[in-house]
């Protein structure tokens, strides 16, 4: 009976599992049947499957890709949102505040460390007080810089800050490192009338703009611009906490193969003169560059003038080279004339003319010509 049936290898299977005679015929039967079942289910995952599984790999990544780009875009629009309203941009270096907070207790060892910057007092002090003396009618003889109001930027422990409130000025002095703060308030303290011209604040620039807009009358800058991380941000800053005709004090090191080669090599890895570390020569900017920055900001520059420092004397002199350090002046534009009151001023000139020309017949006889 079962000799006769083309059940391929699954039936005979069954046949050799059943044994001869047929015993147990319904459940063969039952047997048979399951396994053309299971035969013709495996040809069609064999045959069918794959492409059905590809069409369902293909909408798994399109799905995937349409996720993740999904996500992608909400990271943007997050970023660009992020940037437009962040308060928390800054100007300052983490790095390079480590770094002067290492050395915040040496500001006032004038042989130590700091003592170029003690030594360019003798320069820097007199380029601040000659330019302003120009913008003052008149000066109290010791006092010169009396009822100016100074914001010196990265006072560091006070080495500028000091001579310029005992040239009479109201200085402000801003650090964002504590400890060169806490050392600036130590030393002032000795000195009365200094304690009284003299605040300091730990903070960076950006941080008092508003509550200071349009407040000083200059703006000390010295040796800073080359340590700060958007130099950009840095100068516009500079630029609103002056008064219009307020004056800008930057001195820095120009970014040239020797100022690398003398403010790097020389003065830090060879002859010790300031520490490992505490210039980067990407941050040097040139004259030319800082000019522009400044022009764009609406500061005017006056006058560029090279620094020149001998580290066997220990002084600092004027020079027309300005490869390496130099001292910048910038005039902030003053408050523009409105059209109307040129207007009104003209007005009254004419009529102050034809009031002359009623009562002198010569100016009369001028103004028909």
């Amino acid at each position: 009976m079962w000799g006769g049936g083309k059940l391929g290898s699954s039936g005979g299977w069954f046949l050799r599992v059943l044994g001869p005679g047929g015993r147990n015929t319904k459940a063969a039967r039952h047997l048979i049947s399951s396994a053309v079942y299971v035969k013709n289910q495996l040809s069609w995952i064999l045959q069918i499957k794959p492409r059905v599984f590809n069409e369902y790999r293909t909408m798994w990544f399109k799905s995937y890709r349409t996720t993740f780009s999904c996500l992608n875009r909400i990271k943007s629009f997050r970023y660009r949102w992020a940037r437009l309203y962040s308060t928390s941009q800054t100007t300052v270096d983490s790095g390079e505040v480590k770094t002067f907070l290492a050395l915040a207790h040496k500001w006032w060892d004038e042989q130590g460390i700091y003592a170029p910057l003690h030594s360019m007092n003798d320069l820097r002090v007199p380029f601040i007080r000659d330019n302003l003396l120009k913008t003052i009618p008149n000066h109290q003889p010791g006092k010169p810089l009396f009822g100016m109001k100074i914001l010196d930027v990265g006072c560091g422990g006070g080495l500028l800050t000091e001579p310029l409130g005992r040239l009479g000025a109201s200085v402000i002095g801003i650090d964002p490192v504590d400890e060169n703060i806490k050392t600036a308030q130590c030393h002032k303290s000795f000195d009365p009338v200094l304690d009284k011209r003299i605040e300091y604040r730990v903070c960076s620039l950006e941080e008092i703009v508003e509550e200071t807009a349009e407040t000083f009358d200059a703006v000390v800058a010295s040796e800073v611009v080359e340590h700060v991380i958007d130099l950009e941000t840095f100068l516009q800053c500079c630029c609103q906490v002056l008064k219009p005709s307020g004056s800008l004090f930057i001195t820095t090191i120009n970014k040239t193969q020797l100022s690398y080669a003398l403010g790097i090599v020389f003065s830090e890895q060879i002859a010790g003169i300031v520490p490992k570390g505490t210039h980067t020569w990407e941050k040097f900017v040139s004259p030319e560059t800082l000019e522009s920055i400044l022009e764009s900001n609406g500061l005017s520059v006056q006058t560029v003038v090279g620094m020149l420092y001998n580290p066997f004397s220990g002084y600092w002199h004027w020079s027309e080279n300005t490869s390496l350090n130099y001292a910048a002046h910038a005039v902030k534009s003053g408050v523009q004339e409105h059209p109307m009151s040129a207007e009104f001023a003209f007005k009254g000139e004419t009529e102050e003319l034809q009031a002359n020309a009623r009562t002198n017949p010569a100016v009369h006889e001028e103004l028909k010509k």
